[in-house]
């Protein structure tokens, strides 16, 4: 009966012995003294080629010169008083690599004629109404964000001769009206010119499309992923024209990231954004991706990659509670709290690399501390096995394939046949986006992504 009794209580002894978990205590490796997140940045630069039909600038001059562009009130001197309307639609073409203005005009002009005879003077005056077509010419030239033509008059021919009839006859009157036109010629010269610079101005939309950009802008709600780019600089080429078309390049230099947890807004300052005048730019955009992932979010994203998993071998096993991440003497720390046949903390190292052909993040020679590892040894030499070690690493490794294809079909959207207001078109395309290296700082793990490709902006059709 005690025989029994007692291996009875050997058994009950086993058996709880088996099923109460073990405590680990370990040393926490401290994290290295805090900084601000310091890392290489790589300018970006994107080449956008743009082309405008000659029609199109057309279209805007028209919309902005109408009506009465030139008038003189007074009849001494010349003995002429004229105003002079637009009369019809602008054309403006090509003739050999110079922008070709024809402007219909309409004109009303007061006639005095007459003479002084034996001391009396015997002048009569005459209004008249007639039509003709004054031809430009000029250079297209880019500066200080505007398209400029320097346009000069070549000629303006009458539909019909100015004339007045006196006594029945009709008597010309070119003799007047001609000599006038070197008055009104520059201003007809100003007005075509300052039209077509006004069409063609890229400066309010350019930067206020600049100053969107700048603002964060939330990619990823599930994991409080984030945009920024920042423009540095803008070049731009000068503006050829050829076959009835525009053509110049852009290139925005600029800095992009993206952050795990909004950042902080950047005030953008108009002004010091320059255009820079360049003879060439790059044949193709190249962006630099900054991908900043604080140590405290990357935390809470390997956290959830091991929900609901269990490591161990046998009967005993363990779920990872919590996962942290920090920088240590050039690696990270990742500290797992356990719980299940081991309660506690345990702590391991390694060195963020990447995985071209998985195309996976992980991290190399991930191995437990010496500390853990010793203790773990003594206390449970199951989970320090490499069998379970590799199988945790799987899930502190975690793909971006995903992540870099969705940002390439982004990409893409904006460069098929997108257009963002009527007449304007934007085509392109996107390489293959790459990794290029993983810089580690005491907060943060930051990794540089390269993006290539080729895009280009159309202006046909404007409204």
């Amino acid at each position: 009966m005690k025989v029994t009794i007692l291996l009875g209580l050997v058994v009950l002894i086993f058996i709880i012995s088996c099923g109460t978990s073990n405590k680990i205590e370990t040393l926490k490796p401290e994290a290295d003294l805090a900084a601000p997140i310091l890392y290489d940045k790589e300018i970006s630069y994107l080449n956008i080629p743009i082309s405008m039909k000659l029609k199109d600038l057309a279209f805007q001059t028209n919309t902005i010169l109408n009506g009465l562009i030139y008038e003189d009130k007074n009849l001494e001197g010349d003995d002429l008083m004229l105003k002079v309307w637009k009369q019809a639609p602008i054309e403006i073409t090509d003739e050999n690599g110079k922008i070709k203005v024809v402007l219909p005009l309409k004109i009303w002009a007061k006639v005095r004629y007459g003479s002084t005879v034996l001391g009396m003077d015997l002048y009569d005056t005459r209004e008249l109404n007639f039509n003709g077509v004054a031809t430009l010419l000029g250079e297209a030239k880019f500066n200080n964000w505007k398209l400029s033509a320097k346009t000069t008059v070549q000629s303006v021919v009458w539909k019909e001769s100015p004339s007045v009839t006196i006594a029945g006859k009709s008597m010309p009157i070119t003799y007047l009206v001609n000599p006038a036109m070197k008055y009104f010629k520059p201003t007809i010269e100003k007005k075509i010119d300052a039209a077509i610079s006004e069409s063609l101005n890229f400066q309010s939309n350019v930067l206020d499309a600049l100053e969107t950009v700048t603002k964060p802008v939330n990619v990823n709600e599930s994991y409080d992923t984030w945009f920024k780019m920042k423009p540095i600089g803008l070049n731009a080429t000068e503006a050829v024209l050829k076959k009835d078309v525009v053509s110049m390049n852009l290139e925005l230099a600029c800095f992009m990231e993206t952050l795990i947890g909004k950042p902080l807004n950047d005030t953008f300052n108009r002004d010091e954004i320059q255009l820079k005048q360049v003879a060439k730019t790059k044949d193709q955009f190249s962006a630099s991706l900054i991908v900043v992932s604080p140590f405290l979010k990357a935390s809470e994203i390997i956290t959830k990659n091991f929900q609901g998993q269990e490591f161990g071998s046998g009967s005993k096993k363990v779920t990872i509670q919590k996962v942290d991440l920090w920088h240590k003497d050039g690696k990270v720390v990742i500290a797992l709290t356990m719980q299940g046949s081991l309660n506690g903390t345990v702590y391991l190292s390694g060195i963020p690399k990447y995985n071209k052909e998985e195309e996976l993040i992980y991290f190399d020679d991930l191995n437990y501390v010496l500390d853990t590892k010793s203790k773990l040894m003594k206390t449970a030499n199951w989970l320090a096995q490499g069998l379970i070690l590799k199988k945790i690493q799987a899930y502190t490794s975690y793909s971006i394939k995903p992540e870099m294809e969705t940002a390439k079909t982004q990409m893409e959207q904006y460069l098929k046949n997108y257009s963002p207001a009527k007449g304007i078109v934007i085509n392109g395309k996107v390489d293959p986006i790459i990794i290029k290296n993983i810089q580690l700082t005491n907060q943060a793990m930051v990794v540089t992504l390269n993006a290539t490709g080729k895009v280009a902006l159309k202006i046909d059709g404007l409204q």
